[in-house]
């Protein structure tokens, strides 16, 4: 009996020595270490470390009594904060060029369907994060510290120290930005078939009672913050369980599209 010749393997004569990998690698890294000490350069100069900080810091001036400024209780605070604000403003400027480096890294040693599967994740996951941190700064900053402020009594004045309110800020940056990647986790378990996705369907209230429980631990202690990181997870989760059907369906090995068409 006569068999059917395999398909030739996309990747045969692609592979490279170690050592080549290693080099490539360290090429790679040096050129987005540069994107980013030039994207550092180019905020240092326009519009500066200190308007960034200014920038960072109007939520939170925007809801100070009159005449209160943030105040720094370190001797070098003045220069080390706006200085790490710089670097990571820079960081995330260069963010779009340092993926690039890691997907041009990565990308020759990946099938034809796993390229149409990375690529979108990344890009994907990528403005999700970044969609993530603009919610939490244009929309949840203001009404934390105004909630925070109506609860000062009159007889203190408020003068957060630098700091803090970067450590406070960068902890709700984070949250908020890992939370906005619950669409990305949803498909990546549901594509490499941990989770089905009728499965997923059926966990949805116990996620919305975790997506609450999360928001509760990593928000302030008030309603509106923790409403707009649980709802938006919630909403989110949907759409990842929307997103993963389609990702499932065109991101197949053909092995696996062959095996789906012989057996209806």
């Amino acid at each position: 009996m006569s068999e059917t010749p395999s398909k030739e393997d996309e990747l045969a004569g692609s592979e490279q020595p170690f050592v080549q990998h290693l080099m490539e690698l360290r090429d790679r890294m040096v050129k987005a270490f540069i994107a980013i000490g030039i994207a550092a350069a180019i905020l240092f100069f326009f519009p500066g470390p200190g308007e960034l900080y200014d920038f960072l810091a109007a939520p939170l001036v925007a809801h100070l009594p009159k005449g209160a400024t943030l105040i720094a209780t370190s001797v070098i605070s003045p220069f080390m904060v706006p200085l790490k604000i710089l670097l990571m403003a820079a960081f995330l400027l260069a963010l779009p060029f340092v993926l690039w480096q890691v997907w041009a890294f990565v990308a020759p040693g990946l099938y034809t369907h796993e390229k149409k599967l990375v690529l979108p994740l990344v890009i994907s996951s990528t403005l999700l994060f970044f969609i993530g941190v603009a919610f939490c700064y244009y929309l949840v900053f203001g009404q934390v510290f105004a909630f925070i402020q109506s609860f000062a009594p009159k007889s203190i004045t408020a003068a957060p120290d630098i700091e803090a309110y970067l450590s406070f800020v960068l902890s709700m940056f984070l949250a908020f930005g890992l939370s906005f990647e619950v669409p990305i986790a949803v498909v990546v378990l549901a594509r490499m078939g941990i989770v089905s996705v009728q499965k997923l369907r059926e966990f949805r209230g116990y996620f919305i009672v975790i997506a609450f429980v999360i928001a509760a631990i990593v928000t302030p202690p008030d309603v509106v913050s923790q409403l707009s990181l649980a709802i938006p997870m919630c909403i989110l989760y949907e759409v990842g369980i929307w997103a993963a059907q389609i990702f499932i369906k065109h991101t197949k090995a053909p092995e696996e599209s062959s095996e789906t068409a012989s057996n209806p």
